[in-house]
């Protein structure tokens, strides 16, 4: 099987020759420490904003292949990551990056989305927003008729023919929106107005929450509407990072409210084009929710944040059809050895044989997993696979 036919059939929860062999992401300061240690790796371009130092959702590269140096060989597998259709269904145009003050640590900038934020340099985080693109109704209104009107003007790349014509008869795992063009509703949102702004926008100026996330649905809806009436795709992805350890930003209730509506309208544009796999990609403690997004047509989650309480054998047995990606405690694969052994006996061969599952670790790799106990771990889950 190829990694294609290998992902569907998984998601399927059908057999297949072995596991899927992917990891998450990398911190840029993981590379660093890794290559003082001794890894035949280069640094991957896409895994920071190079310009910010911080984290872009618009190349964010999610299940990618380590970067090796001059084709020398890793002591494991990694499978070919997923790829995405470059199409941009939030901010167009973009802005152009400005950066407005910057120390040892960090920079103040203007990003792509119009915020002035604030990064620490060389880690994957959300960025501190200093000033919001849209505090208010006025804001909105400006911002959604220059820059998220719904045409398909400067949305797609110029090779856009080229690269339509490469993704027929494909090997390899295709999707549709995720960070590069920023599916979803919670986190474009956040996007535009900031976290703190928004949460409190959902009580004060609940009218205005709820028109930025109906437009957003109506803009996805009609960005993936023109590209699947070009091409097919295996999945759409969506982030959406909304909860920490101790669960989700907001309520189910405001969920149901606000969100729910907007995921059945994108669902159902998909189902149309027989995409049968939308993932959502949420930090921390989201099992409230799960329930709600799965009711949306939502039918796989990641990265199942262990320290949140994400434990996925516990999540198979609430969720039997569930697909799954994740879940391998960061802490664990840090800790060495005998923890890694202990981590992965208790949790893949029960998930492995039901399917509908990918392990990895539980969010982009930190730096305090050495090279060795990452070879280490990477080592083992093939022979579990």
């Amino acid at each position: 099987m190829n990694i294609r036919e290998r992902f569907l059939a998984t998601m399927a929860f059908e057999p297949v020759d072995r596991g899927i062999l992917w990891e998450w992401d990398y911190w840029e300061q993981t590379l660093r420490e890794w290559q003082s240690q001794g890894a035949p790796l280069v640094q991957m371009d896409e895994t920071v904003n190079r310009e910010g130092g911080g984290w872009d959702p618009f190349s964010m590269a999610l299940f990618p292949d380590l970067p090796k140096q001059n084709g020398a060989m890793l002591p494991f597998e990694l499978d070919p990551g997923l790829r995405r259709v470059p199409v941009n269904s939030f901010i167009c145009p973009r802005f152009e990056y400005e950066i407005l003050d910057e120390t040892a640590d960090t920079i103040i900038a203007r990003d792509e989305r119009g915020h002035i934020r604030q990064d620490r340099k060389g880690q994957i985080s959300i960025s501190n927003i200093i000033k919001p693109l849209v505090s208010g109704r006025e804001d909105w209104e400006r911002v959604k008729a220059e820059r998220l009107q719904l045409s398909m003007a400067n949305r797609l790349p110029d090779d856009w023919a080229k690269l339509r014509e490469s993704y027929k008869d494909r090997d390899f795992v295709l999707a549709v929106g995720g960070h590069s063009g920023l599916a979803g509703f919670y986190s474009p949102a956040r996007y535009l107005m900031g976290p703190e702004h928004l949460m409190y926008s959902f009580y004060d100026q609940p009218d205005l929450v709820r028109d930025i996330m109906n437009h957003l649905a109506d803009l996805q809806v009609f960005v993936f509407d023109h590209v699947l009436k070009q091409i097919d795709v295996d999945l759409a992805f969506v982030g959406e990072d909304m909860a920490y350890k101790n669960g989700p930003f907001i309520s189910p209730a405001m969920f149901r409210e606000f969100m729910l509506p907007c995921y059945k309208k994108l669902a159902s544009l998909l189902r149309d084009y027989g995409v049968n796999i939308l993932f959502v990609d949420s930090d921390g403690d989201i099992r409230s929710l799960i329930p709600l997004f799965m009711e949306g047509g939502v039918t796989a989650v990641g990265p199942a944040e262990v320290a949140a309480q994400m434990d996925v054998v516990e999540l198979r047995k609430a969720f039997p059809r569930l697909q799954i990606i994740g879940g391998i405690d960061k802490r664990r694969i840090a800790a060495g050895k005998a923890e890694i052994d202990l981590e992965l006996k208790r949790k893949l061969p029960g998930l492995l044989s039901l399917g509908g599952y990918i392990p990895c670790c539980d969010h982009a790799v930190p730096p305090d997993i050495s090279w060795e106990n990452f070879c280490y771990y990477r080592q083992r889950i093939e022979q579990f696979t």
